[in-house]
């Protein structure tokens, strides 16, 4: 029976993790055409555009430190 940290296990969830693009990557290509249409739609309402806006920015940023911190987590390992 191999150890985990046998070179051969670990060259497989290699290759494993490197199949296709995650989700995680194609997220702003979802809310950054929401953004200004957001702008667009809710221009008769400025209370709720603004705070729309304010939340789907605040999301954005959020899940852009999210991938930050995950890189430099898999870099320090």
């Amino acid at each position: 029976m191999s150890s985990p940290s046998d070179p051969s296990n670990q060259q497989a969830a290699i290759r494993k993790q490197k199949r296709g693009s995650p989700i995680k990557f194609m997220v702003p290509l979802i809310y950054a055409p929401v953004l200004p249409l957001i702008r667009i739609q809710l221009r008769h309402s400025p209370v709720l555009r603004d705070r729309l806006f304010a939340a789907v920015l605040a999301g954005a940023f959020a899940h852009g430190f999210y991938l930050v911190t995950d890189l430099y987590d898999i870099e320090s390992k």
